[in-house]
Protein backbone atom coordinates (compact mmCIF):
# COMPACT_ATOMS: atom_id res chain seq x y z
CA UNK A 1 0.00 0.00 0.00
CA UNK A 2 0.96 3.61 -0.57
CA UNK A 3 2.41 4.92 2.70
CA UNK A 4 0.97 8.47 1.45
CA UNK A 5 -2.39 7.31 1.92
CA UNK A 6 -4.06 6.13 5.15
CA UNK A 7 -7.57 4.96 4.79
CA UNK A 8 -10.04 7.15 7.89
CA UNK A 9 -13.51 6.38 8.60
CA UNK A 10 -15.32 9.21 8.06
CA UNK A 11 -18.01 8.96 10.76
CA UNK A 12 -15.01 9.96 13.29
CA UNK A 13 -16.20 13.51 12.61
CA UNK A 14 -18.99 15.04 10.23
CA UNK A 15 -16.94 16.47 7.73
CA UNK A 16 -18.20 18.72 5.04
CA UNK A 17 -17.09 18.77 1.00
CA UNK A 18 -15.68 21.59 -0.11
CA UNK A 19 -13.97 21.33 -3.26
CA UNK A 20 -13.99 17.76 -5.12
CA UNK A 21 -11.83 17.60 -8.52
CA UNK A 22 -11.81 14.62 -10.81
CA UNK A 23 -8.04 14.66 -12.35
CA UNK A 24 -8.34 14.03 -16.15
CA UNK A 25 -7.18 11.52 -18.67
CA UNK A 26 -4.00 13.69 -19.56
CA UNK A 27 -2.86 14.56 -16.43
CA UNK A 28 1.17 14.20 -15.30
CA UNK A 29 2.03 12.76 -12.84
CA UNK A 30 2.00 16.06 -10.14
CA UNK A 31 1.95 16.36 -6.59
CA UNK A 32 -1.41 17.24 -5.09
CA UNK A 33 -0.15 20.26 -2.93
CA UNK A 34 1.24 21.73 -6.68
CA UNK A 35 -1.82 20.34 -8.43
CA UNK A 36 -4.48 22.31 -6.10
CA UNK A 37 -2.77 25.68 -5.97
CA UNK A 38 -3.48 25.19 -9.24
CA UNK A 39 -7.61 24.87 -8.99
CA UNK A 40 -8.49 26.55 -5.65
CA UNK A 41 -8.25 30.69 -5.98
CA UNK A 42 -6.13 32.28 -3.77
CA UNK A 43 -5.15 29.29 -2.14
CA UNK A 44 -1.01 28.71 -0.82
CA UNK A 45 0.97 25.79 -0.82
CA UNK A 46 1.34 25.84 2.92
CA UNK A 47 -2.23 26.13 3.79
CA UNK A 48 -2.71 23.23 1.66
CA UNK A 49 -0.01 21.43 3.23
CA UNK A 50 -1.29 22.25 6.64
CA UNK A 51 -4.73 20.92 5.48
CA UNK A 52 -3.11 17.60 4.37
CA UNK A 53 -1.29 17.46 8.11
CA UNK A 54 -4.86 17.69 9.55
CA UNK A 55 -6.14 14.36 7.57
CA UNK A 56 -8.47 17.02 5.57
CA UNK A 57 -7.69 15.82 1.93
CA UNK A 58 -8.43 12.48 0.20
CA UNK A 59 -7.98 10.83 -2.79
CA UNK A 60 -10.70 8.25 -3.82
CA UNK A 61 -12.12 8.25 -0.06
CA UNK A 62 -8.72 7.90 1.26
CA UNK A 63 -6.67 10.87 3.32
CA UNK A 64 -3.02 11.49 1.46
CA UNK A 65 -0.31 13.69 2.38
CA UNK A 66 1.10 16.51 0.78
CA UNK A 67 3.66 15.03 -1.19
CA UNK A 68 1.25 12.45 -2.79
CA UNK A 69 1.42 12.30 -6.83
CA UNK A 70 -2.18 12.47 -8.56
CA UNK A 71 -2.71 10.75 -11.36
CA UNK A 72 -5.18 10.57 -14.06
CA UNK A 73 -8.96 9.79 -12.90
CA UNK A 74 -7.66 10.47 -9.15
CA UNK A 75 -11.02 11.96 -7.49
CA UNK A 76 -9.48 14.43 -5.18
CA UNK A 77 -11.86 15.67 -2.13
CA UNK A 78 -11.43 18.49 0.29
CA UNK A 79 -13.50 18.10 3.71
CA UNK A 80 -13.72 20.56 6.45
CA UNK A 81 -15.52 20.51 9.82
CA UNK A 82 -17.40 23.56 8.94
CA UNK A 83 -19.86 23.60 6.13
CA UNK A 84 -19.12 25.71 2.98
CA UNK A 85 -19.88 29.63 3.59
CA UNK A 86 -21.68 29.45 -0.18
CA UNK A 87 -24.51 27.13 1.87
CA UNK A 88 -25.20 30.24 4.29
CA UNK A 89 -26.79 32.96 1.59
CA UNK A 90 -26.53 36.02 3.32
CA UNK A 91 -29.56 37.92 1.96
CA UNK A 92 -28.19 42.18 0.52
CA UNK A 93 -29.68 45.15 -1.08
CA UNK A 94 -28.38 45.06 -3.99
CA UNK A 95 -30.05 46.62 -6.57
CA UNK A 96 -30.92 44.62 -10.03
CA UNK A 97 -31.74 45.23 -13.49
CA UNK A 98 -35.01 43.28 -14.31
CA UNK A 99 -35.91 43.02 -17.41
CA UNK A 100 -39.01 40.79 -17.49
CA UNK A 101 -40.77 39.35 -14.82
CA UNK A 102 -43.88 37.30 -14.28
CA UNK A 103 -44.85 34.76 -11.79
CA UNK A 104 -43.22 31.57 -13.29
CA UNK A 105 -39.33 33.79 -13.62
CA UNK A 106 -37.34 36.80 -14.20
CA UNK A 107 -34.63 38.15 -16.70
CA UNK A 108 -31.93 39.92 -15.42
CA UNK A 109 -29.41 42.03 -17.39
CA UNK A 110 -26.51 41.26 -14.79
CA UNK A 111 -23.84 44.10 -14.68
CA UNK A 112 -20.09 43.30 -15.50
CA UNK A 113 -18.43 42.85 -11.93
CA UNK A 114 -21.44 41.09 -10.45
CA UNK A 115 -20.71 37.45 -9.17
CA UNK A 116 -23.27 35.28 -10.20
CA UNK A 117 -23.51 33.13 -6.97
CA UNK A 118 -20.94 32.94 -3.80
CA UNK A 119 -17.70 30.86 -3.75
CA UNK A 120 -14.36 30.94 -2.76
CA UNK A 121 -13.42 34.83 -1.90
CA UNK A 122 -16.55 35.77 -2.86
CA UNK A 123 -18.82 34.78 -0.17
CA UNK A 124 -21.16 38.27 -0.23
CA UNK A 125 -21.89 40.86 -2.44
CA UNK A 126 -23.20 37.98 -5.92
CA UNK A 127 -26.18 37.73 -7.86
CA UNK A 128 -27.57 35.12 -5.45
CA UNK A 129 -27.53 37.32 -2.44
CA UNK A 130 -29.22 40.17 -3.99
CA UNK A 131 -32.07 37.20 -5.43
CA UNK A 132 -32.33 36.14 -1.35
CA UNK A 133 -33.14 39.73 -0.71
CA UNK A 134 -35.51 40.38 -3.33
CA UNK A 135 -37.24 37.20 -3.09
CA UNK A 136 -39.12 35.00 -0.90
CA UNK A 137 -38.06 30.85 -1.25
CA UNK A 138 -36.87 30.38 -4.71
CA UNK A 139 -36.30 26.84 -5.85
CA UNK A 140 -32.68 25.55 -5.31
CA UNK A 141 -30.72 24.50 -8.27
CA UNK A 142 -28.81 21.02 -8.69
CA UNK A 143 -26.14 22.78 -6.92
CA UNK A 144 -28.02 24.44 -3.67
CA UNK A 145 -28.04 27.91 -5.56
CA UNK A 146 -31.68 29.38 -5.56
CA UNK A 147 -33.25 29.94 -9.15
CA UNK A 148 -30.14 29.72 -10.52
CA UNK A 149 -30.55 28.18 -14.27
CA UNK A 150 -27.28 28.85 -15.88
CA UNK A 151 -24.88 31.61 -15.43
CA UNK A 152 -22.46 34.21 -16.82
CA UNK A 153 -18.82 35.11 -15.79
CA UNK A 154 -18.29 38.15 -13.45
CA UNK A 155 -16.84 40.03 -15.80
CA UNK A 156 -19.41 39.05 -18.14
CA UNK A 157 -22.27 41.42 -19.14
CA UNK A 158 -26.11 40.29 -20.08
CA UNK A 159 -29.33 38.70 -19.89
CA UNK A 160 -29.89 35.66 -17.28
CA UNK A 161 -33.09 33.89 -16.79
CA UNK A 162 -33.54 33.25 -12.96
CA UNK A 163 -36.62 30.38 -12.03
CA UNK A 164 -39.47 31.26 -8.99
CA UNK A 165 -40.76 28.19 -9.31
CA UNK A 166 -39.58 24.37 -8.88
CA UNK A 167 -41.96 23.67 -12.17
CA UNK A 168 -40.06 26.71 -14.14
CA UNK A 169 -36.64 25.68 -12.98
CA UNK A 170 -36.90 21.54 -13.83
CA UNK A 171 -38.58 22.89 -17.59
CA UNK A 172 -36.43 25.31 -17.88
CA UNK A 173 -32.97 23.29 -17.37
CA UNK A 174 -34.46 20.65 -19.51
CA UNK A 175 -34.31 23.14 -22.15
CA UNK A 176 -30.49 24.14 -21.18
CA UNK A 177 -29.93 20.54 -21.49
CA UNK A 178 -31.53 19.80 -24.62
CA UNK A 179 -29.33 22.86 -26.26
CA UNK A 180 -32.87 24.32 -27.09
CA UNK A 181 -32.02 27.81 -25.52
CA UNK A 182 -31.06 30.77 -27.76
CA UNK A 183 -28.19 32.37 -26.84
CA UNK A 184 -26.31 34.82 -28.40
CA UNK A 185 -23.19 36.88 -26.89
CA UNK A 186 -21.56 39.90 -28.75
CA UNK A 187 -17.51 40.16 -28.40
CA UNK A 188 -14.87 42.10 -29.75
CA UNK A 189 -11.76 39.63 -30.24
CA UNK A 190 -7.91 39.99 -31.31
CA UNK A 191 -7.56 40.00 -34.75
CA UNK A 192 -8.78 39.78 -38.29
CA UNK A 193 -11.00 37.02 -38.02
CA UNK A 194 -10.31 35.41 -41.45
CA UNK A 195 -14.02 33.98 -42.33
CA UNK A 196 -17.14 35.78 -42.33
CA UNK A 197 -18.20 32.98 -40.16
CA UNK A 198 -17.36 29.71 -38.94
CA UNK A 199 -18.32 26.87 -36.43
CA UNK A 200 -15.52 26.09 -33.11
CA UNK A 201 -16.26 22.42 -32.21
CA UNK A 202 -13.60 20.60 -29.49
CA UNK A 203 -13.66 19.47 -25.90
CA UNK A 204 -13.23 21.77 -23.20
CA UNK A 205 -11.63 20.37 -19.83
CA UNK A 206 -9.19 22.04 -17.31
CA UNK A 207 -6.24 23.09 -19.15
CA UNK A 208 -3.37 20.81 -17.66
CA UNK A 209 -0.72 23.69 -16.57
CA UNK A 210 -3.01 26.69 -15.82
CA UNK A 211 -6.01 25.29 -14.15
CA UNK A 212 -7.60 28.57 -14.36
CA UNK A 213 -8.10 28.46 -17.72
CA UNK A 214 -10.44 26.25 -19.87
CA UNK A 215 -8.50 24.56 -23.22
CA UNK A 216 -9.89 22.49 -26.39
CA UNK A 217 -8.80 18.73 -26.31
CA UNK A 218 -8.68 16.40 -29.54
CA UNK A 219 -9.44 13.66 -27.37
CA UNK A 220 -13.26 12.94 -27.43
CA UNK A 221 -12.48 11.46 -24.18
CA UNK A 222 -11.48 14.35 -22.21
CA UNK A 223 -13.40 17.05 -21.01
CA UNK A 224 -17.16 17.65 -21.95
CA UNK A 225 -18.13 18.45 -26.42
CA UNK A 226 -18.58 22.44 -27.10
CA UNK A 227 -20.06 24.04 -30.04
CA UNK A 228 -19.60 28.14 -30.40
CA UNK A 229 -20.95 29.17 -34.15
CA UNK A 230 -19.65 32.56 -34.50
CA UNK A 231 -20.21 35.30 -37.40
CA UNK A 232 -18.53 38.80 -38.02
CA UNK A 233 -20.19 41.75 -37.37
CA UNK A 234 -17.89 44.47 -37.94
CA UNK A 235 -13.72 45.02 -38.57
CA UNK A 236 -11.34 46.94 -37.14
CA UNK A 237 -8.08 45.89 -38.63
CA UNK A 238 -6.48 44.57 -35.56
CA UNK A 239 -9.69 43.29 -33.81
CA UNK A 240 -13.09 42.18 -35.20
CA UNK A 241 -16.43 42.39 -33.50
CA UNK A 242 -18.38 38.91 -33.69
CA UNK A 243 -21.39 37.46 -32.71
CA UNK A 244 -21.46 33.77 -31.32
CA UNK A 245 -24.25 31.56 -30.78
CA UNK A 246 -23.72 28.88 -28.14
CA UNK A 247 -24.79 25.59 -29.12
CA UNK A 248 -23.62 24.32 -25.66
CA UNK A 249 -22.91 26.28 -22.27
CA UNK A 250 -19.44 24.89 -21.15
CA UNK A 251 -17.63 27.51 -18.68
CA UNK A 252 -15.41 30.20 -20.49
CA UNK A 253 -16.91 28.42 -24.08
CA UNK A 254 -16.41 31.52 -25.92
CA UNK A 255 -13.25 32.56 -24.15
CA UNK A 256 -11.60 29.19 -24.60
CA UNK A 257 -13.06 28.43 -28.09
CA UNK A 258 -11.91 32.29 -29.69
CA UNK A 259 -8.32 31.93 -27.99
CA UNK A 260 -8.29 27.98 -29.77
CA UNK A 261 -8.33 29.43 -33.33
CA UNK A 262 -6.08 32.52 -32.82
CA UNK A 263 -8.25 35.67 -31.66
CA UNK A 264 -8.47 35.69 -27.78
CA UNK A 265 -11.11 38.37 -26.50
CA UNK A 266 -9.85 41.75 -25.93
CA UNK A 267 -8.53 42.36 -22.72
CA UNK A 268 -9.49 38.87 -21.38
CA UNK A 269 -6.48 38.77 -18.91
CA UNK A 270 -7.40 34.86 -18.25
CA UNK A 271 -6.96 33.83 -21.62
CA UNK A 272 -3.83 36.46 -22.76
CA UNK A 273 -6.29 39.12 -24.42
CA UNK A 274 -5.06 42.30 -21.80
CA UNK A 275 -1.86 42.05 -23.56
CA UNK A 276 -1.45 44.26 -27.44
CA UNK A 277 -1.67 40.65 -29.74
CA UNK A 278 -2.30 42.89 -32.84
CA UNK A 279 -0.98 46.40 -34.04
CA UNK A 280 2.20 48.24 -34.51
CA UNK A 281 4.84 49.08 -31.85
CA UNK A 282 4.31 52.74 -31.97
CA UNK A 283 3.80 54.41 -28.11
CA UNK A 284 0.59 56.05 -29.44
CA UNK A 285 -0.76 52.93 -30.51
CA UNK A 286 -0.01 51.72 -27.24
CA UNK A 287 -1.30 54.66 -25.58
CA UNK A 288 -4.76 54.09 -27.54
CA UNK A 289 -4.68 50.65 -26.23
CA UNK A 290 -4.22 51.58 -22.74
CA UNK A 291 -7.43 54.11 -23.27
CA UNK A 292 -9.60 51.24 -24.88
CA UNK A 293 -8.65 49.06 -21.69
CA UNK A 294 -9.42 51.62 -19.47
CA UNK A 295 -12.97 52.23 -20.73
CA UNK A 296 -13.30 48.26 -20.99
CA UNK A 297 -11.67 47.28 -18.13
CA UNK A 298 -12.63 43.39 -18.43
CA UNK A 299 -13.23 41.00 -21.47
CA UNK A 300 -15.01 42.44 -23.91
CA UNK A 301 -18.32 39.75 -23.91
CA UNK A 302 -22.01 40.50 -23.27
CA UNK A 303 -24.75 37.73 -23.28
CA UNK A 304 -26.69 39.80 -25.66
CA UNK A 305 -29.90 37.65 -26.38
CA UNK A 306 -31.66 34.87 -24.94
CA UNK A 307 -34.46 33.15 -25.95
CA UNK A 308 -36.42 29.69 -24.21
CA UNK A 309 -39.64 28.33 -23.82
CA UNK A 310 -41.96 29.39 -21.74
CA UNK A 311 -42.59 26.89 -18.86
CA UNK A 312 -46.26 28.08 -18.13
CA UNK A 313 -47.49 29.20 -21.63
CA UNK A 314 -45.62 27.71 -23.86
CA UNK A 315 -45.01 30.60 -25.81
CA UNK A 316 -41.56 31.04 -26.93
CA UNK A 317 -40.11 34.39 -26.06
CA UNK A 318 -37.21 36.20 -26.59
CA UNK A 319 -34.90 38.73 -24.91
CA UNK A 320 -32.39 40.95 -26.44
CA UNK A 321 -30.10 43.86 -24.64
CA UNK A 322 -28.30 46.88 -26.21
CA UNK A 323 -24.55 46.66 -24.99
CA UNK A 324 -23.57 48.43 -22.22
CA UNK A 325 -22.24 51.35 -22.57
CA UNK A 326 -18.37 50.78 -21.37
CA UNK A 327 -18.37 48.40 -24.36
CA UNK A 328 -19.94 50.68 -26.37
CA UNK A 329 -17.46 53.45 -25.63
CA UNK A 330 -14.49 50.86 -26.89
CA UNK A 331 -16.05 49.77 -30.42
CA UNK A 332 -16.73 53.44 -30.85
CA UNK A 333 -12.60 54.27 -29.78
CA UNK A 334 -11.55 51.27 -32.22
CA UNK A 335 -14.31 52.64 -34.83
CA UNK A 336 -12.85 56.06 -34.96
CA UNK A 337 -9.18 54.17 -35.14
CA UNK A 338 -9.80 52.13 -37.74
CA UNK A 339 -11.47 54.90 -39.84
CA UNK A 340 -8.00 57.34 -39.33
CA UNK A 341 -5.52 54.97 -40.06
CA UNK A 342 -4.57 52.14 -41.86
CA UNK A 343 -4.91 48.68 -40.09
CA UNK A 344 -5.12 46.00 -42.72
CA UNK A 345 -2.84 43.19 -41.85
CA UNK A 346 -1.93 39.46 -43.27
CA UNK A 347 -3.35 36.86 -40.94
Amino acid sequence: MNNNIEPIDLDEEELFEHYKFEVPKGQALLRIDKYLMGLIPNATRNKIQNAATDGNIFVNDATVKSNYKVKPFDVVTIMLSHPPFENHVLPENIPLNIVYEDEALLLINKEPGLVVHPGHGNYTGTLVNALAFHFENLPMNSSERPGLVHRIDKDTSGLLVIAKTEAAMTHLAKQFEAKTTEREYVALVWGNVAEESGTIEGNLARHLKDRMQMAVFADPEIGKPAITHYKVLERFGYVTLVSCILETGRTHQIRAHMKHIGHPLFNDERYGGHLILKGTTFTKYKQFIENCFKALPRQALHAKTLGFVHPNTGELMRFDTELPQDFQDCIEKWRNYSKSHHTDEEE
